[in-house]
């Protein structure tokens, strides 16, 4: 039987990656790792170190372009209800490899959600995603008690400092997930505003890369979306950046 973790360099894929360690041994597991081109540095670090724990290499797939280039070719500006990023550089990648090394009949998917009220209502669709493979969520044993959010990722930092791994450096700027360098499409005015906060030249980064994509369309797209008064409006990055700026001042790096 193959074991193959969905491996994205987050604290959920690791607990995942060793629970099934734990259960199945080393031998016949792979960790498989989508390539983005987009990651934050220490995310391959932290990769790097797990690998190491376990014994496992990397199997990286990439897809060779990274979020930005394929909403330019996609003609499309992803945001937090389609995402074509997520389609062309992880799911695309991965199962193209599941397709060519992971036999249906012996092999077994993990996903590292965790067991918080959010993440498991994901569970089903997860499990419709990746098939016509079998799917095991290590995290969301049914004796476990459910989590918050901030409990799980507690719990997991404390688990990976235990095995001597410095947790990746976005959860201690204030991130939930170690994903895209704090610049997910799927993330909310929240995650936008942290970054703005403690990554200003990222922020300036993506901010030029929207408003790129908006003059290449034509059109007022954007990833956030705002509603005043019971209307839903188009909520680009530059007037994110100005509203924020206008309500706590500007960052001291980004002016």
């Amino acid at each position: 039987m193959k074991h193959v973790i969905q491996f994205s360099g987050g604290l959920g894929s690791f607990g995942a990656a060793l629970r099934v360690a734990e259960k199945h041994g080393t031998s016949s597991m792979t960790l498989l790792i989508a390539d983005t081109k987009a990651e934050d540095e220490d995310l391959w670090r932290f990769a790097d170190d797990v690998s190491r724990l376990l014994g496992v290499p990397l199997t990286k797939v990439a897809d060779g372009r990274d979020p930005w280039q394929v909403f330019r070719d996609q003609r499309f500006l992803g945001n937090d209800r389609i995402t074509p990023c997520t389609t062309w550089l992880k799911q695309k990648p991965c199962r193209a490899w599941m397709k060519e090394h992971a036999p249906i009949g012996d092999s077994i998917v993990y996903i590292g959600i965790e067991k918080t009220k959010r993440d498991r209502a994901r569970i089903p669709a997860i499990a419709r995603n990746w098939r016509p493979w079998r799917v095991q969520f290590p995290l969301c044993n049914r004796w476990e008690p459910e989590l918050s959010k901030e409990a799980s990722k507690a719990r997991l930092m404390d688990l990976s400092r235990w095995y001597g791994i410095e947790p990746p450096r976005l959860y201690a700027l204030g991130y939930e997930h170690n994903n895209c360098a704090g610049l997910c499409v799927r993330a909310g005015q929240k995650q936008w505003k942290l970054t703005l906060d403690v990554q200003p030249e990222k922020f300036a980064y993506a901010e030029g890369q929207e408003q790129a994509i908006r003059d290449l369309l034509g059109k007022p797209v954007s990833m956030l979306r705002q509603t005043r008064q019971g209307i839903t409006r188009p909520l680009p990055l530059s007037e994110l950046r100005r509203q924020h700026q206008a309500a706590t001042g500007p960052c001291p790096s980004a002016a």
